[in-house]
């Protein structure tokens, strides 16, 4: 059994028949943090395909041994008209670390630590001599450490599939100067084996405009296994050029930003595996 914030798992099993039930699990809400019942129950079938010993082909018929029960009108099972925006990039992560700090408890050897837990959304948009301009990106993080080594460094994390943009073709492409992007030392869990370390990725505006952060891990960390520590959680911050005021944003944020603010984002580590 397992429970984050707002969120409870229960793993059975029995009979070779897995039951992931998610009961105690917190209503709807009216923020779009919320998820539809297939994002869950993919986000549990992803847990456990993980930890199979061998390739399994992805079809119906090897996900029939895992049954999934979820509360209706749940943050997991939303019905209309409750907003589901982020329920697939965001929620669905710590669905993940949910199953899988359960799974834990009866496998130590196998499960790791929590990873980062979060995508790291970040869109930007305005206007440049009248014409548009849009970016979004999600930016990686901290693996959880193992029993069979350390995490990785500066990757994306189970529910995601997002690459890398690089620097010069974001600076050729849009009015934005990356200042910083760096591996963030330290941010990772200590134990027998560290978690991997986040992301520092900073951007310097060369033009106004509206900047939206969706993310996750801002004040719960990734959690670590077998006695290891968590790892650092996030940060978003807004640094004005005007009189240099530093903003620390929440980790769902809307703001208007101006030529010169600076917007920094410092994504969590991952958990560490077992007691030094």
């Amino acid at each position: 059994r397992q429970k984050l914030i707002g969120m409870r798992a229960t793993v059975t099993v029995r009979g070779g028949q897995m039951v992931v039930d998610f009961s105690g699990t917190s209503g709807q809400v009216a923020g779009n943090v919320n998820t539809v019942a297939a994002v869950t129950q993919s986000a549990v079938f992803y847990s456990v395909r993980l930890l199979s010993e061998e390739e399994i082909p992805v079809n119906d018929g090897c996900f029939a041994p895992i049954e999934v029960n979820i509360p209706e009108a749940s943050l997991l099972n939303a019905r209309f008209p409750a907003a589901v925006a982020v329920g697939n990039t965001e929620t669905s992560q710590r669905v993940v670390d949910c199953v899988l700090g359960a799974l834990a408890l009866a496998l130590p050897e196998r499960v790791p630590a929590a990873s980062q837990g979060t995508m790291n959304n970040v869109t930007m948009g305005g206007q440049v001599g009248g014409k548009a301009f849009v970016y979004y990106e999600t930016i990686g993080g901290g693996h959880g450490a193992s029993a069979s080594g350390d995490g990785l460094s500066g990757r994306h994390s189970h529910m995601t599939n997002t690459r890398n943009t690089p620097v010069e073709v974001l600076e050729a492409a849009m009015p934005i100067r990356v200042r910083e992007y760096r591996l963030r030392e330290g941010s990772g869990g200590v134990g027998v084996h560290r978690g991997g370390e986040g992301i520092r990725r900073v951007y310097e505006l060369r033009a106004a405009a509206a900047v939206t952060i969706n993310a996750e891990r801002r004040r719960v960390s990734p959690y670590g296994v077998q006695g290891g520590k968590a790892g650092e959680t996030g940060v978003s911050r807004v640094i004005r050029r005007r009189g240099g005021v530093v903003e620390t944003l929440a980790a769902k944020a809307s703001i208007q930003v101006g030529t010169g603010d600076i917007i920094e984002i410092e994504t969590p580590g991952g958990g560490g595996w077992g007691v030094i």
